[in-house]
């Protein structure tokens, strides 16, 4: 049984779609998942990138994909009352509802109430009260606002980038990255062992030499 690691933000409405539309793109399959909250924003830093939201046409178009994809997959989505926001409370509430004890990693429950408290009802993600009283629902395991847990948090966000993820949703299975909600197919077709991962093209991609690089005038 292959294991997959889900590399997600709660900022993310890619990774809320992924989230959701995942059991049915993996439907028949045997697989286990591990849910690894990371920092998105902390990527886009490392990749000197800056994130969808923070470019006013590429926002507004991300808006309307997002709105489109849950219509066209019948996934509930309203967006929040303000985007984007700072995930820290939630991807750090993720996290203390994880043993101390390793491996820690939220469960399928924890995170799919998080998703949802973000991205159904289009409401205020942070607000301090929801904030408590989704924690009071969560009852989380340890404090949300310890060291250890802001560490947790730096260290899976390091891991992954050294792993070569460098955006949300990201899955990792064996040496294998898979972005995105549309590599959901592609996913499925390497847990069925489809013969094309066994030829060159996916290494072969890695070597090609790109023409430009940096900005061009």
């Amino acid at each position: 049984m292959k294991q997959i690691t889900f590399y997600l933000d709660f900022i993310s409405p890619y990774a809320y779609l992924a989230f959701e539309q995942l059991p049915e793109a993996l439907a028949g399959l045997s697989y286990g998942v591990r849910y690894e909250p990371v920092l998105f924003a902390g990527m886009l830093k490392h990749h000197g990138q800056l994130g969808p939201a923070e470019i006013a046409p590429k926002r507004d178009w991300t808006y309307r994909q997002v709105l489109w994809l849950a219509n066209r997959l019948h996934i509930p989505l309203q967006l929040p009352l303000s985007h984007p926001f700072n995930p820290l409370p939630l991807l750090r509430l993720a996290l203390a509802c994880s043993p101390a004890a390793a491996p820690a990693h939220p469960n399928r429950y924890v995170c799919e109430t998080i998703f949802r408290h973000v991205w159904r009802g289009g409401l205020d993600a942070t607000d301090t009260l929801r904030l408590q009283s989704l924690t009071q629902a969560l009852s989380p395991s340890r404090d949300a606002g310890s060291d250890a847990v802001k560490t947790q948090l730096q260290d899976n966000t390091q891991r992954a980038i050294e792993q070569g993820v460098f955006g949300v949703p990201a899955f990792a299975v064996d040496d294998k990255i898979f972005w995105g909600l549309d590599a959901l197919p592609m996913l499925r077709d390497y847990l069925l062992d489809h013969p094309w991962f066994e030829g060159d093209d996916w290494k072969t991609a890695a070597a090609h030499r790109p023409g430009v690089q940096g900005r061009t005038r």
